[in-house]
């Protein structure tokens, strides 16, 4: 199989995934508009099922496994959105997921993965004792793995998103995504530069969490080292597969603070009166800082999820 998808894995995934996800809505601001200077429209993929994008690649990923592989199940570890959509793709397809979440995750998180009915392994929350612990879940079940980024199927399925809001709302001069472990941004920038080879994909992640930045800029993979930042679904670090997309087809990433993050946030609650979490809110943080210039331009950005604690908003 080839290491890395190209757009018609995307248009391959879109049959699949639009069998089972929402095709979400595209909504826009005049106020926004009229702050920023452009002309934005906010692909909202917070109204998605599971709350997030992350449905997109674990819907694909589990629907694009063989009858044999199925039987044994599917197993990864996430502390979140990727834990909750492996699970519903799984129920969806009646097959097992065995979650592996560290014992601090959000308890809306670990609810969520509860009730679609996953089995899941807490662990101590670092990197090195989720790895270790999936390694023992997979020995013991002989599930297959779907790792939340860097894996082919994940990366085609949520370039289903961008592809959508292009056919729908496209051609666009710019288009924004936030990035964690580049699934999704990965994914936006193929659909993207296959089908507006013109617009400039950028891409925006927290300064507290600058790995991808980093990464970009030396034009080598530099893992994350305790990033700290409110957008906690932006704290991995980039997947193999998914720098090599990003290096080939991104035209720059730029860095937030996290006075913009909570400020971006809160506007977008406001003004368009819907549920972000705070990793959503960061591409039109870059705007507002001044990142990313949109003055008379179209730009499609990636609203990512609306998953967050309601007791604990920033604002």
């Amino acid at each position: 199989m080839k290491f890395l998808p190209d757009f018609s894995d995307i248009e391959k995934a879109h049959l699949i995934v639009q069998q089972y996800a929402h095709r979400t809505p595209v909504l826009t601001s005049v106020s926004i508009n009229n702050m920023t200077k452009g002309n934005l429209y906010f692909k909202c993929e917070n109204f998605q099922k599971v709350g997030a994008f992350k449905f997109r690649g674990a819907c694909n990923a589990v629907f694009s496994l063989s009858e044999e592989e199925a039987q044994q199940g599917v197993a990864t570890h996430s502390s979140g959105n990727h834990a909750a959509a492996l699970a519903l793709a799984a129920r969806m397809r009646g097959i097992a997921a065995h979650i592996v979440m560290p014992r601090t995750s959000p308890e809306i998180k670990k609810k969520a993965v509860a009730g679609y009915g996953a089995n899941i392994t807490f662990c101590e929350p670092t990197l090195q004792a989720r790895e270790s612990t999936l390694a023992e879940v997979i020995k013991d079940k002989g599930a297959t793995e779907i790792h939340p980024y860097n894996n082919f199927h994940v990366i085609a399925g949520q370039g289903t998103a961008a592809k959508e809001l292009i056919e729908g709302s496209g051609p666009f001069d710019i288009i924004l995504a936030p990035v964690g472990g580049g699934g999704l941004l990965s994914g936006t920038a193929l659909a993207a530069k296959h089908m507006l080879p013109e617009c400039n994909v950028f891409a925006a992640e927290p300064a507290g969490a600058d790995d991808a930045f980093r990464s970009f800029h030396a034009n080598k993979l530099i893992p994350s080292d305790h990033p700290v930042t409110i957008a906690d679904g932006l704290l991995t670090s980039l997947g193999e597969r998914n720098f090599a997309i990003i290096m080939d087809n991104v035209d720059d990433i730029v860095t937030v603070s996290e006075e913009a993050i909570v400020e971006a946030m809160r506007l977008i609650w406001e003004r368009m009166k819907i549920i972000v979490e705070p990793s959503s809110a960061v591409p039109l943080a870059a705007i507002l800082e001044g990142k990313v210039d949109v003055k008379n331009m179209k730009v499609g950005i990636i609203l990512s999820g609306g998953n967050l604690d309601l007791g604990k908003l920033p604002f």
